[in-house]
């Protein structure tokens, strides 16, 4: 008898399963970008994200592009510890090639990742790495439970911060870019994803701002310059354009990031080194 599963992802923790769903179509494609066998298994056990495919129809191809961005990211500048915030159903503390030794940390809410946690055992997924799963509210003191989770801010540590800036209010953001950056050694690497005024304001974006209000899921803020913000803290950043990442994979620009489309809005995926 199958063993009854968490309840599944409610409001904004519905948009895990949205990108969990982009990650489990691409195991379809010929020459897909990454392999995620746990992919499809969450979406199932989450009870599909058809409600959302709106969403991925628009973005899907981004969310793909983006994932591989990441990857790309974590293992080339590889940290002995790695911190996943807002880590949803991600899965790459399973399918990545981490070198000996390292540890990733997974922060999210208490709920879903009890679900996450029941899903996972399902499919009898075995991590890659050490993983540590630190249940917390990143609008609560995160900090010390990723502390006494067995972090140390004395290592150098690779942060992912992946589809999260936009849905804080900025005062909440600049509060966890603050403890992030305080809490990161020297030689420490940074990754996120943010978005300009003009994507906010896309007439493409009406509707998918529509769906995600609904989930209690509102973009709330967004950043014009993220190498000059993320200076402001102590990082050397980069940016990296949609339109070079595709010609990188030999993939189509993804409309709602081709400039031909969307003219000076932009969606950032930026690295950066703690230089401070």
């Amino acid at each position: 008898m199958k063993r009854v599963l968490q309840r599944p992802p409610v409001g904004v923790a519905r948009t895990a399963v949205l990108i969990a769903a982009a990650r489990a179509n691409e195991q379809g494609h010929l020459r897909r970008l990454f392999d995620d066998p746990l992919a499809a298994g969450l979406v199932e056990a989450a009870g599909s994200a058809s409600d959302l495919n709106g969403v991925r129809n628009l973005a899907g191809d981004h969310f793909v592009l983006r994932t591989r961005y990441f990857d790309d990211e974590l293992l080339g500048t590889a940290q002995p510890q790695v911190v996943i915030m807002a880590a949803g159903l991600d899965t790459r503390a399973f399918r990545l090639q981490w070198p000996p030794g390292t540890t990733v940390f997974e922060l999210d809410l208490p709920e879903l990742i009890e679900f996450k946690e029941d899903a996972l055992r399902e499919q009898l997924a075995q991590p890659a790495c050490d993983r540590v799963v630190v249940p917390c509210d990143l609008r609560d003191d995160w900090a010390t439970a990723l502390i006494r989770a067995g972090f140390d801010p004395k290592r150098p540590t690779a942060w992912l911060l992946e589809g999260l800036f936009m849905f804080l209010p900025p005062d909440a953001g600049e509060q966890i870019l603050y403890w992030v950056s305080a809490m990161s050694a020297r030689g420490s690497t940074l990754a996120l994803e943010h978005v300009n005024r003009a994507f906010r304001e896309l007439p493409q974006m009406k509707a998918v701002h529509q769906r995600f209000d609904a989930l209690d899921a509102r973009w709330q803020s967004d950043v014009e310059d993220p190498v000059e913000w993320l200076g402001g803290y102590g990082w050397d950043a980069t940016v990296t354009h949609q339109v070079d990442l595709a010609a990188r994979h030999d993939r189509a620009v993804p409309a709602i990031t081709d400039p031909r489309k969307v003219g000076d809005a932009r969606i950032w995926l930026a690295s950066a080194v703690r230089t401070a």
